[in-house]
């Protein structure tokens, strides 16, 4: 349509106008030729530049100064990257393969980049409850429609999904009072979610206003030991709190404690139980979105039928809270200034698309084969390397391997030694420690993979 057909149409917006005008078409497609001319310069792992060596340590120690303390990793961005790698501000280039622990689905991603521009155009910066565009709509009616869920709202956090989501769920269930969870968890770091993540480093001075209970996690060296072991302790808790449990929350690949999967037939064991028991289950897909051979982790594990709630975020960039229209909490109950950005909104939405396309999910999908590269990379890595590291672990792209008998130290030592080698990663869990790795599912190559295996061999070797 064009700008002048627009404009004498009977019904036509202004906004359709400025998204048809020739100008705004030929400003975007010179934009992406910009961005791509710039983004192939980056095509390989590079040392930092001299000249760019002491403003760059100047900028990391004020950053520190100003937030009160160092960074994990001497990393700020320039602005700018090449599908799987990245380019700091010191001049540096390094593999990304940690995606901010999931978020990314590729630097400077020409359908991120097309999104930000278009985003760029509209009239709400960010979008909330009470003014919202008809892209929170088409967001939130794509959510719901890969789902079996009935509604859908979005949020600017992860931990602000799982705060609604324990809101719905608390106020379907009152007045319980208690949850349950799995050892080892993560849910976040807000008043609530410290108290349900089993970490007690992340509530040392908080108060205490939520009963907890924890349920073993699958163990993949015991399944129906590790299923019958849950089961006992799923029943004894609900037999000292008759009516008090609102929910139980999982993980169904633990991240924070190292990727640690679960299978079908345990999840089943226990949502089975709870069903009866009239206690709603919640999955935290907030990291696993996106990353299985399914769009959300459920579906891999087929568990539809027994979901209530379900959160979303990191790779989608817009976060979500979706729930059965049973649980369809009271009015005022949820509300925010902020639901999301445009450009977040924007995003999600293509990534949504990118995913869907046919390309991705399923058993030989992208994201099954590249995890499956990189694992059977891990395997070759680990008979080189008996004694420096076991594994490989996970499940899609959340991989990981465990380095020096799971030292914590020793884990640390080797991220650190990764990134000044060219690759980000990120260690995960305290007993034993694992190195995890994320992958850039939305540009990396095969090719890529083995790159970043040689530089992971190699730092290997040169450690003790």
């Amino acid at each position: 349509m064009s700008k002048e057909e627009c404009s004498v149409k009977d019904g036509c917006l202004a906004f359709d106008a400025l998204k048809a005008d020739p100008r705004i078409k030929e400003a975007k497609r010179l934009l992406l030729d910009a961005v791509s001319d710039h983004q192939s310069k980056l095509s390989r792992v590079q040392s930092s530049h001299p000249a760019l060596q002491k403003r760059y340590k100047q900028q990391l120690e004020h950053f520190g100064t100003l937030r009160g303390r160092d960074l994990l990793f001497p990393y700020i961005g320039s602005g700018l990257g090449n599908g799987a790698l990245v380019e700091l501000a010191d001049g540096s280039v390094k593999y990304d393969f940690i995606c901010g622990i999931g978020v990314h689905f590729g630097h400077s991603h020409p359908l991120l980049v097309e999104g930000a521009f278009d985003a760029a155009l509209t009239n709400l910066i960010m979008q909330g409850n009470l003014q919202q565009n008809n892209e929170s709509l088409y967001l939130i009616d794509l959510l719901t429609k890969q789902t079996h869920l009935d509604h859908c709202f979005l949020t600017s956090s992860g931990a602000m999904a799982c705060e609604n989501a324990l809101k719905v769920l608390f106020a379907n269930k009152a007045p319980a009072s208690r949850i349950l969870a799995f050892d080892g968890c993560f849910m976040g770091r807000t008043l609530a979610l410290s108290q349900i993540t089993d970490k007690p480093g992340y509530r040392k001075g908080l108060p205490l206003n939520l009963g907890i209970d924890y349920i073993p996690f699958f163990d993949y060296r015991d399944p129906k030991g590790s299923r019958t072991r849950a089961i006992e302790a799923l029943n004894q808790h609900i037999d000292r709190y008759p009516g008090k449990h609102a929910c139980m929350c999982f993980e169904l690949i633990q991240g924070e404690c190292g990727y640690f999967p679960g299978d079908t037939d345990f999840f089943l064991s226990l949502m089975e139980i709870l069903k009866e028991k009239g206690i709603a289950v919640f999955v935290d897909e907030i990291q696993t979105f996106g990353r299985t051979t399914e769009l959300f982790a459920y579906q891999h594990f087929g568990l539809e039928s027994y979901i209530d709630v379900v959160t979303v975020g990191k790779l989608l960039q817009t976060c979500a809270t979706l729930y059965r229209k049973e649980f369809n909490p009271p009015a005022g109950l949820l509300s925010q200034t902020f639901t999301a950005s445009t450009a977040a909104i924007h995003a999600s939405i293509a990534i949504i698309k990118e995913l869907t396309s046919g390309k991705y999910l399923g058993e030989d999908g992208i994201i099954n084969t590249l995890g499956k590269h990189f694992i059977s990379n891990i395997k070759k890595l680990q008979k080189k390397h008996p004694t420096k590291i076991s594994g490989p672990f996970g499940l899609g792209t959340m991989i990981a391997f465990t380095p020096f008998n799971g030292s914590p130290e020793k884990t640390m030592q080797l991220a650190h030694a990764l990134f000044n080698n060219g690759v980000i990663t990120l260690p995960a869990g305290q007993s034993p420690a694992r190195m995890r790795f994320h992958l850039p599912i939305g540009s990396v190559s095969e090719k890529e993979i083995d790159e970043v295996s040689t530089i992971i061999d190699k730092t290997l070797q040169a450690m003790e």
